[in-house]
């Protein structure tokens, strides 16, 4: 039992973003763009998401099993699970429809379930029930693209970190990584307690009552999440995200300061600054940067309270730590017909995920463990900047 305690105590000395490590200015120029696996017609990442894929629908196990087929092929270290639940809801005529998360987790080799701590990145990848046709490429099409080149990017350098550490490093060999791409999160009708949030309300409850063995360190599934990286309505031009929460405001802002480097190493497509739309103008002067993330400097005591409702909130309603990366104002095409592949802007699309790789590589101190000589996936080269 002291020893248990011992072990609990320690494990929060190595949270709240202790072991926390910066990537080196070359990493961070050297980060895997996705390519022609981000085109909307024919990327074989992101076009099999843009359709139509409302929770029950064919269309819904068609891009889930798109999900599937990629961790299966390009990522078979990862353990995949279906997390399964059924509701009735507003438009359903009284008949029960399912609700189907994925769940793919990456953990330490040798380690056990209930003794690893994990950053869970996190998209809904239901798309809503009206207007008819909504396709939904902001939300949230786009984010669970992101997450999954995320994923494939940074799962060598998980392999070799792992590889390399001889054993005595508790934060290495208890530190992982979770998705979870969620089902269900669009109301049918109008929003409410009990017409949204289907497949993360069921998954939420059902990890608070799964426990793991005594001897554990985490008690639960959601006690072993560090925390839960939350992407939503990501995809249009100039987004403006606030600090959300004071809790994991430390996470924005090492959010943010990586930002802030990107930007400054030249590497944000979508920066008036970056070299190839500087090309484009005739002033050449610098201009002001349009941040993502502004509120890096925000002080701990100018948080107003409010959030905006979405995945999360089953989760921080159980204790979960949130960082919630959605902007406000929403994009414009938010819940209209217009929100598909034709209106996303690309170069935020890609500097969205330049930035979620960089920070999950920094919880992961994977600074050394990228191997850039295997090549790359047609994305711009410094050379070429």
């Amino acid at each position: 039992m002291l020893f248990a305690v011992a072990l609990l105590t320690l494990v929060s000395f190595l949270s709240l973003g202790s072991a926390y490590s910066d990537l080196s200015d070359d990493t961070l120029k050297n980060l895997p763009g996705p390519g022609d696996d981000f085109d909307i017609h024919k990327g074989s990442i992101l076009a099999p998401i843009l359709r139509t894929r409302v929770s029950g629908t064919e269309g819904n196990r068609a891009v889930r099993q798109h999900f599937i087929d990629f961790f299966k092929s390009q990522l078979p270290e990862w353990r995949i699970e279906l997390h399964n639940s059924t509701s009735t809801t507003p438009v359903s005529g009284g008949k029960e429809v399912p609700f189907v998360n994925l769940i793919a987790t990456r953990d330490p080799p040798g380690s056990f379930e209930g003794d690893v701590s994990r950053l869970a990145l996190v998209a809904h990848y239901d798309s809503k029930y009206t207007p008819k046709g909504f396709i939904g490429a902001i939300d949230s099409a786009a984010p669970c693209a992101m997450i999954m080149h995320v994923a494939r990017s940074i799962d060598a350098a998980l392999t070799k970190k792992w590889a390399a550490s001889d054993g005595d490093d508790f934060d290495v060999e208890h530190k992982g990584v979770q998705i979870l791409l969620l089902d269900g999160e669009e109301a049918f009708r109008s929003w409410t307690d009990t017409d949204s949030l289907y497949g993360a309300r069921a998954l939420a409850g059902d990890w608070e009552s799964t426990f793991h063995t005594a001897a554990s360190i985490y008690r639960t599934p959601l006690d072993s999440i560090e925390l839960f990286l939350l992407l939503d309505l990501l995809g249009s031009a100039q987004p403006r995200v606030p600090s959300y929460f004071k809790t994991t405001h430390w996470a924005y802002k090492h959010m943010a300061n990586a930002e802030d480097r990107l930007r400054k190493l030249g590497v944000m497509k979508s920066s008036p600054n970056h070299a190839a739309n500087m090309v484009k103008r005739e002033n050449k002067k610098p201009r002001a940067e349009p941040y993502f993330l502004p509120e890096g400097s925000k002080a701990d005591n100018a948080f107003m309270g409010g959030f905006v409702q979405d995945d999360h909130v089953p989760f921080m309603a159980r204790g979960v730590e949130i960082l919630h990366i959605i902007p406000t104002p929403f994009p414009r095409v938010w819940h209209e017909i217009t929100d598909d592949g034709e209106h996303l802007d690309m170069d935020t699309v890609e500097d969205w995920t330049k930035l979620v790789m960089a920070f999950a590589a920094e919880w992961m101190e994977l600074e050394g463990f990228f191997d850039f000589t295997a090549g790359k996936r047609g994305e711009t080269t410094k050379s070429e900047l």
